[in-house]
């Protein structure tokens, strides 16, 4: 007789959120060009970061890392002038978003967010048995009022809101923000994911408040820092809401070697006010590029830009392919409304060259 499977776990697909440019790599047999679709910082870490990455691999990298990161958090709050027990760090936001539904929610619980909004955060919600209320994008930006009123409606256990967002790379500005968590009720969890907040412009994201018992906020090393492969990411808010993490998370989950480059990093500001220009800059030349081929690019606040092709879902996704089988990789909105777009991370400037001279043979 097989062993038993959890009845929500085995009704579902056997899939992941994102098929990886490696598995695309795989099935076509050759490597991709120019790495475009994964929203990593594609100009890597800071000198400093590679730095206490050497010294971690030779020196430190037989330990077990520290269980509660301490030397990361205690940089982390002063950084934001919060406590060091208002803090948890976990493996990346995608981590993170999986202890907050586990913690903050129970099967049967709703769960707002947009439609067409970060797919990981959906797949931590059916996995754990909750039900998905969604909001249309409107304009192209997640509408933080239909969000709020789907709150309060259904009596949402938890309410996600990516500011600045992805896919689409808007933003709204902090008062509109701060007004939405007013609107949300005091008992439903508000989750602001703010991955993208180091690309995006001043007043964007709101005063640090951790008086909130409802507003948990969330940040990532993987972005502008450059340390997606490392999997670093952070929560802060209320100590009240960072205590029940400890509960349950894999308490060695972040990584000796991503504590070292995470908190060195922390400490190069002037390469990271470098690299957030050198990012404005990558995404003038995005800009540039598609609206040359007669696409209309949407201003982004991140490290991608995502394109409105003008015609229809089957001809974006026409183009998607034609740049794939021509060593281009990059991604696409699914989500009606949206998905006559296609999105493209800012790479180096070989790889921006290399993405103009194929869009306009497939365009």
């Amino acid at each position: 007789m097989p062993v038993k499977i959890e009845p929500i776990v085995a009704s579902l697909p056997d899939t992941i959120p994102f098929v990886a440019p490696e598995e695309t790599e795989r099935q076509k047999g050759s490597v991709f060009k120019a790495r475009l679709g994964a929203n990593e910082g594609n100009f890597g870490p800071a000198p400093a970061a590679l730095e206490a990455m050497r010294h971690a691999a030779v020196d430190d990298i037989w330990k077990y890392s520290d269980p509660t990161s301490f030397d990361l958090r205690e940089a982390l709050a002063a950084n934001l002038n919060i406590e060091t027990d208002q803090i948890v760090c976990g493996p990346g936001i995608d981590g993170l978003l999986g202890l907050i539904v586990r913690v903050f929610s129970a099967a049967g619980d709703t769960i707002v967010s947009s439609l067409g909004a970060y797919p990981t955060f959906n797949y931590h919600v059916k996995a754990y048995g909750r039900v998905l209320s969604t909001a249309p994008y409107r304009d192209y930006r997640e509408d933080i009022e239909a969000l709020a009123k789907k709150a309060r409606e259904t009596s949402a256990a938890i309410v996600y809101l990516s500011n600045p967002d992805n896919p689409m790379g808007t933003w709204w500005e902090a008062a509109d923000i701060e007004a939405f968590v007013d609107a949300v009720p005091k008992d439903t969890l508000i989750i602001l994911d703010e991955a993208y907040g180091e690309t995006a412009p001043t007043g964007t994201l709101p005063a640090i408040d951790v008086k909130r018992t409802n507003l948990i906020r969330l940040r990532t090393f993987s972005k502008a820092y450059g340390l997606a492969g490392l999997r670093v990411g952070y929560a802060f808010g209320h100590g009240d809401l960072i205590k029940p993490f400890h509960r349950v998370r894999d308490h060695f989950g972040v990584n000796i070697m991503a504590q070292k480059a995470a908190l060195a990093s922390l400490g190069s500001r002037a390469w990271l006010a470098e690299t957030v220009q050198t990012i404005a800059n990558g995404r003038e030349r995005i800009a540039t590029i598609t609206g040359d081929c007669g696409f209309d690019p949407i201003p982004s606040a991140t490290n991608f830009v995502t394109v409105d092709c003008k015609q229809d879902a089957a001809y974006a996704m026409g183009v998607l392919k034609r740049l794939s089988e021509r060593g281009v990789f990059i991604r696409k909105p699914m989500a009606p409304e949206l998905d006559h777009c296609i999105r493209i991370s800012v790479g180096r400037p070989e790889e921006l060259d290399y993405f103009a001279d194929q869009l306009t043979l497939v365009a």
